[in-house]
Formats: structure tokens, C-alpha cells, sequence
């Protein structure tokens, strides 16, 4: 499901992830370092090149930082760029080994200037490049022989992922002072219908445990979270098997897979290159 070149606008996810910059806390960073370690089963990432791209905040960029590796971190969103240099200037070590970009991940030219890397980390990102077939095999382009590459796409739902484009569309449609009551209102709507469901299957109908593992899991709040949600495009979304049989195609095997079933939000591939 491309974006349409007559999309409304790109959502500013630089704008979330600088509110989101307040909240953030040593806890979440130990946890994205923990997160990184059980996704690409490694203890440590020394002596490693680690590419984020569409570092968003930079969280991850600083786990991996924390872990050891060279780091360099991307986005198109000049926000996001912000960001993640205002993590480095806060918790960076080492100013040579974590260095920041602006620029597309469509760029094969400028992507490319930077070499290949042990890990090519990816996470909620190139499903909103506006071209994610393209994104996905540049960025697998960067991957080291018997390196890793960790990517999370969105879960193509058939007909529910249509109506979140027209949410999404929808939510661009709106005068900036209104984004904030839709949100809300779709929040409500769907936060109302979990709890049924929890309540249906005989489980405490109450969000706050599925709030606490969102966090822990990747550090952002809920409302940030629903905003991201919402508001994100460019906005396409595939089944595991488009994802997995292409990237097989260019040399790569699928090492972990966590797939959110037929629901919602992201399924995560982590390859390895053995061509």
C-alpha cells in the first residue's frame, strides 16, 4: 500500500520525540540496551559499526553506544536529527564513535557513502519513507557479510490497515489546534474497545499493564505513542512473508522473527547476511 504522491503531509515526528526527550529516563535507556542485546543475541556490540536508521529520538543509538559500537544515526526528520544529538551531547562517551546525519534513506548515493556495517538497525521506520520496498533493500545493502540487520514493518491487516490510512489522512486534513481532540478521540475509541476484549476474556479490563510494557519495551510514552500512531505518514504495511522472501532473495537468513499475530503496529525481523 504506497503513499500517494498527493499525501496531505509528513507527519513531524520530530516534534513527538522532542517532548518525549523530558520523560526519558536511565531506566529506559538500560532497557533499550537490554532490548538490543536479546533481539541480536549479543552481550556487547565492541568494536562494531552499528547503523540507526531514523534514529527518532536516538534512544537506540545510545543503546547501541552504550554496548560499545561505532554508531551512526539518521533521519529525515531534522527534529529526530535534534534529538538524537541533544542524547549524545547529554550521555555520548566518545565523539568519534557516534556521529549524526539529516537525510533520506531513499539516498542509495549518500546512504551508501558511509560503508557497510555489522548491525543495520531499523525500527518503525522505513514503512513512513514513502517507498518501503526501496528503503528495505538499501538499507540491507549496508549489511556486512555475517552482519545483522534488525528491521520493524508495520503488519499489513488488510481492510483495518486501509481505515488507519484514512485516520491518518484524516488526522492531516485537521487544523493543527485539532489534532490533539482526534487523537484523543481515537485513543479513547480503541483504548475502550481493548478493555472490553480483556474483560471478555475473564483478564483485569484495565490498560495500565499494557501501558508499562510499551514503555518498557521502547521507551515512549502512551500519548506520544497514540500520536505517533495517528499521525504517521507516509504510511504502507506488509506481511511477513513480503518481507522475508525478498530480503531471502538478496542472501539473507531470517535469525528471529516476533510477529504481532493479525494485529496492529510492528513485526520484527532480525537477518543475517551470508552471501
Amino acid at each position: 500500500m504506497p503513499s500517494s504522491e498527493h499525501e496531505p503531509s509528513r507527519f513531524a515526528f520530530g516534534e513527538n520525540w522532542k517532548a518525549f526527550l523530558g520523560s526519558l529516563d536511565e531506566p529506559r535507556i538500560e532497557q533499550a540496551q537490554r532490548s538490543l542485546k536479546e533481539r541480536l543475541g549479543c552481550a556487547s556490540l565492541s568494536g562494531q559499526r552499528f547503523l540507526d536508521l531514523g534514529s527518532g529520538s536516538g534512544l537506540f543509538s545510545l543503546a547501541a553506544h552504550r554496548l560499545g559500537a561505532e554508531v551512526v544515526s539518521i533521519d529525515y526528520d531534522e527534529g529526530c536529527v535534534a534529538c538524537t544529538r541533544e542524547l549524545k551531547k547529554r550521555f555520548g562517551k566518545s565523539e568519534s564513535q557516534w556521529v549524526c546525519h539529516q537525510g533520506s534513506a531513499l539516498d542509495r548515493e549518500w546512504i551508501e557513502s558511509f560503508g557497510t556495517f555489522d548491525a543495520v538497525y531499523s525500527w518503525g521506520v522505513l514503512h513512513h519513507t514513502g517507498n518501503m520496498s526501496e528503503a528495505i533493500a538499501i538499507a540491507a545493502d549496508r549489511t556486512k557479510h555475517h552482519g545483522q540487520y534488525f528491521i520493524a514493518i508495520y503488519n499489513d491487516q488488510g481492510g483495518a490497515s486501509r481505515r488507519w490510512l484514512g485516520i491518518k489522512r484524516t488526522y492531516h486534513r485537521l487544523p493543527s489546534w485539532g489534532r490533539p481532540a482526534f487523537v484523543a478521540g481515537v485513543a479513547g475509541m480503541y483504548e475502550s474497545k481493548f478493555a472490553l476484549a480483556r474483560l471478555l476474556q475473564g483478564q483485569n479490563p484495565l490498560p495500565f499493564q499494557d501501558w508499562k510494557a510499551k514503555r518498557r519495551d521502547r521507551g515512549m510514552s502512551v500519548w506520544h505513542d497514540w500520536v505517533d500512531w495517528v499521525g504517521g505518514l507516509p504510511f504502507e504495511v506488509a506481511t511477513p512473508e513480503r518481507i522475508i522472501v525478498p530480503l531471502k532473495q538478496r542472501g539473507f537468513v531470517l535469525e528471529n522473527l516476533k510477529t504481532v499475530g493479525n494485529g496492529w503496529g510492528c513485526n520484527e525481523y532480525v537477518f543475517r547476511r551470508v552471501d
